[in-house]
């Protein structure tokens, strides 16, 4: 189920759009980043982690969005983060009667009876402009920023190499803006900025959903996110293949029409 990507950081991936669970190790135990999709990944996760004597010490979930904010009780009961823009964004969906029925309408048919609820988005804010995850293990630089939803965060595994990127740096999905925001084309160009400046330092990227990148591909994703923004920007063609009759997903054409609709209704 877990596969190694670099030392001390495992990735495990789910069938639901190539979803990334990661595991960083520490001396006594794992931090575990946005944890798998159905009840039986969670719990078959949980499973290996305490057979192989790593037992979860940590959570921490890169922004908001419902396949991030998972959790299972075999893992049991131990701080979870975000950051506090995240937390504060489920903490006021929570808040409402109807919050299950909210995230059922996005749920994906064929997984909704299978994803666990109960646990949802019960992340613990971390102070604004914490800059490293507390807890005992390696390194861990939290590199907030705007791009996709509120409080998003990547993750810089500083002493190994790895970004765990959160819902960017996809060689499968393109961009998914934040059409909510005030500014989201510039939001995404200034994280994507915030990724290059760090990038000389990254051997291995890991994204929200699709394949872990080399070295090589971390220069090359950022590249291929910020000419699909700026085109959106500038209303130029996009030679993108992540969309179109190529596309590794067939509804994502559907996704980069349905944008470039808000983003022309916005202006």
């Amino acid at each position: 189920m877990l596969k190694q990507v670099a030392e001390g950081v495992l990735v495990h991936e789910s069938e639901f759009i190539q979803s990334n669970a990661v595991v960083v190790e520490g001396p006594s135990g794992v931090l575990l980043i946005d944890p798998g999709i159905t009840r039986a990944e969670l719990a078959g996760l949980a499973s290996e982690l305490r057979d192989s004597g790593r037992p979860v010490v940590a959570g921490f979930s890169t922004h908001p969005d419902w396949d991030h904010v998972l959790w299972h009780a075999d893992f049991g009961e131990v701080p979870r983060y975000g950051t506090a823009r995240c937390a504060a964004s489920l903490q006021e969906l929570l808040a409402k009667p109807d919050w299950k029925a909210l995230v059922a309408e996005g749920l994906p048919p064929e997984y909704a009876d299978d994803i666990p609820m109960d646990l949802l988005g019960l992340v613990t804010g971390l102070p604004p402009g914490t800059s490293r995850i507390p807890w005992d293990g390696p390194e861990i630089r939290i590199l907030e920023h705007r791009a996709h939803a509120p409080g998003h965060a990547a993750l810089l595994i500083e002493e190994r190499g790895v970004l765990v990127a959160g819902d960017m740096l996809s060689d499968i999905l393109m961009p998914f803006l934040d059409l909510e925001a005030a500014d989201p084309l510039d939001d995404y160009l200034a994280a994507l900025d915030l990724f290059n400046e760090v990038a000389d330092h990254v051997v291995a990227v890991i994204p929200g959903h699709g394949s872990v990148g080399d070295a090589e591909q971390v220069r090359a994703r950022i590249d291929l996110d910020r000419s699909y923004v700026r085109a959106l920007r500038d209303g130029v063609e996009l030679d993108d293949p992540r969309i179109g009759p190529g596309a590794p997903l067939e509804w994502l054409s559907d996704v980069h029409d349905w944008q470039v609709e808000r983003l022309e209704q916005r202006t």
